[in-house]
C-alpha cells in the first residue's frame, strides 16, 4: 500500500510523478524543449559564400523549426567535403574544442548528408548529438505529420534513408532519443538490422498502397470538378493564401513545413466552384526518399487542372527558390501544366527594399520592370499579391476565374453562359 504521504495534498495541482498523469498521451516525435546547436557548412568551388550563408541561413530556421537554437556556425572552403570529416581535421578539432567549452551545446547539425562512416567518427570525436540536414527534415515532418497517411509516409523516408547507413546507428539513435519507432538497445549484427529494416520497409509501403487506394476512389469522385493546387517553396505563404481564398482556417504558421498533408476546399468565385488544395511546401536538397513517400501525397498535384505556384518575393534568393519548385515539378511530371505564379509578400519587399528616400514613382516603376523581367523569364501569368495585407487579391481572384472559366468552357461548354 502506497505511504499517504506521498500523495498529493489537496489543492496541490502540481504533479511531480508520471504515474498520476493517467490522461495524458505519450510524447512522440521532436523534444520540446530548446536545444542549443552550432551548424557546419562547406563552401565548395560550385557555391559561393553568399549562397552557402543562405543555406546556413534556411539551416538555421530548420533548427528553429524543430526546436533547437543555433549558437555558432562553422564554414570551411573545400574542394569536396572530406570522406571522414566532412570538413577537415582542423575544423573538427575547433568545433570539439567549442562544444567542449560550451556545457549547453548537444547538438551539431551538418548542411549536408553523412555518411555512416562519417557519423560515427564525428559523433565519437564530438560526444555530441549529430544531425545532417536530411535527418533534420525528416524529424521535422515526423514532429507535424497528423494523418495516418503522412505518418507513414514519413516513417517509410526514415527507413529509406536510415538502410544504407546502419552502421553505427542504433546507438546512434537511442542517443539521440528520436525517430518513429527506432528506438533501439544497441548495436546489433549487421545483416540481422537490414533484415528488419527491410521487412518494415515492405510493410510501410503495404500499408501506404491501402491508404493511397483509399485515396484514389475520393479523387475518382471529384474527378469532374475543376481542381486547382497552391504549390511553392516552404513558408511561401500558401496556407495564409487558402485562408483568403477559401474563408477557412487552414493552420498557417511562420515555420518550415506548417503544411504537411494535403487539405482541400471547395472555393466559389462568381458563383463559379472548383476544388482548391494545399499542399506541402518544397525545400532545397529535399530527400530524396521524402519526395519518393510523398508521391501518393502529390497526386493531387498531377491531377489538378491548374497550379497556383506561390514565391516568396521578399525572400532574397526568391528565384533560386522558384526554379527548386520548378525541378520539384519536373520530377512529378507537373511542371507544364497550365500555372499562375503569385508573388506573394509585396508588402515585405517594399518595407525590406524600399528607403523613405524612394518616391513612389520610383517605386511603382521598380516594381512594373520585376514584374516584366519576371514575366519574360518565366513565361506564366503573374501577380503581386500580399496574403496578409491583402493587397491585389481582388486582381489576382478575376485572374484565377479567368483560368478556371476556361477550363469550364471546355469541360461544360453548355454552362458557361450561365456563368
Amino acid at each position: 500500500m502506497r505511504n499517504k504521504s506521498n500523495l498529493p495534498r489537496k489543492g496541490n495541482t502540481t504533479q511531480t510523478n508520471n504515474e498520476w498523469n493517467l490522461g495524458e498521451k505519450p510524447k512522440t516525435g521532436l523534444k520540446k524543449e530548446t536545444e542549443y546547436a552550432v551548424i557546419v557548412g562547406v563552401i565548395t568551388q560550385d557555391q559561393t559564400e553568399d549562397q552557402v550563408k543562405e543555406y546556413l541561413d534556411e539551416l538555421e530556421f530548420l533548427a528553429l523549426t524543430a526546436g533547437a537554437v543555433t549558437k555558432k556556425r562553422f564554414t570551411q572552403k573545400m574542394q569536396t567535403p572530406d570522406r571522414r570529416y566532412f570538413v577537415g581535421s582542423g575544423k573538427i578539432e575547433e568545433i570539439r574544442q567549442y562544444v567542449e567549452d560550451n556545457e549547453d551545446i548537444g547538438l551539431v547539425i551538418f548542411d549536408d548528408d553523412l555518411s555512416g562512416k562519417q557519423a560515427s567518427i564525428l559523433e565519437e570525436m564530438l560526444k555530441v548529438k549529430l544531425v545532417d540536414r536530411s535527418t533534420l527534415i525528416l524529424d521535422i515532418f515526423a514532429s507535424r505529420a497528423q494523418t495516418a497517411q503522412a505518418k507513414t509516409q514519413v516513417e517509410l523516408a526514415q527507413m529509406q534513408y536510415m538502410l544504407p547507413r546502419l552502421r553505427g546507428l542504433w546507438t546512434h539513435l537511442e542517443r539521440q532519443r528520436g525517430g518513429i519507432g527506432m528506438r533501439g538497445p544497441g548495436e546489433k549484427e549487421i545483416e540481422t538490422d537490414r533484415r528488419i529494416v527491410r521487412d518494415k520497409i515492405s510493410l510501410l509501403k503495404k500499408q501506404l498502397e491501402k491508404i493511397d487506394q483509399q485515396n484514389t476512389t475520393q479523387r475518382k469522385q471529384r474527378s469532374r470538378q475543376v481542381r486547382v493546387s497552391l504549390v511553392g517553396y516552404t513558408n511561401v505563404g500558401k496556407s495564409t493564401l487558402m485562408n483568403v481564398l477559401s474563408k477557412s482556417e487552414v493552420f498557417a504558421e511562420n515555420k518550415l513545413f506548417a503544411t504537411l498533408d494535403t487539405t482541400v476546399r471547395k472555393v466559389v468565385l462568381n458563383r463559379m466552384p472548383f476544388l482548391l488544395s494545399d499542399t506541402v511546401g518544397f525545400i532545397r536538397k529535399l530527400p530524396h526518399h521524402l519526395v519518393e513517400s510523398f508521391k501518393s501525397t502529390l497526386d493531387e498535384v498531377r491531377e489538378s487542372d491548374i497550379l497556383i505556384h506561390v514565391v516568396d518575393i521578399a525572400h532574397p534568393y526568391f528565384e533560386d527558390q522558384l526554379r527548386t519548385v520548378n525541378n520539384t515539378l519536373k520530377e512529378l511530371g507537373a511542371l507544364e501544366k497550365p500555372t499562375i505564379l503569385v508573388f506573394n509578400k509585396i508588402d515585405l519587399y517594399r518595407e525590406r527594399y524600399f528607403d523613405d528616400l524612394v518616391d513612389e514613382a520610383t517605386k511603382v516603376e521598380i516594381v512594373t520592370e520585376l514584374k516584366s523581367r519576371l514575366k519574360n523569364e518565366f513565361d506564366h501569368d503573374n501577380v503581386f499579391i500580399s496574403a496578409k495585407t491583402k493587397e491585389n487579391i481582388d486582381v489576382f481572384r478575376e485572374l484565377l476565374e479567368k483560368r478556371v472559366k476556361e477550363f469550364y468552357a471546355v469541360r461544360y461548354p453548355h454552362q458557361v453562359k450561365h456563368w
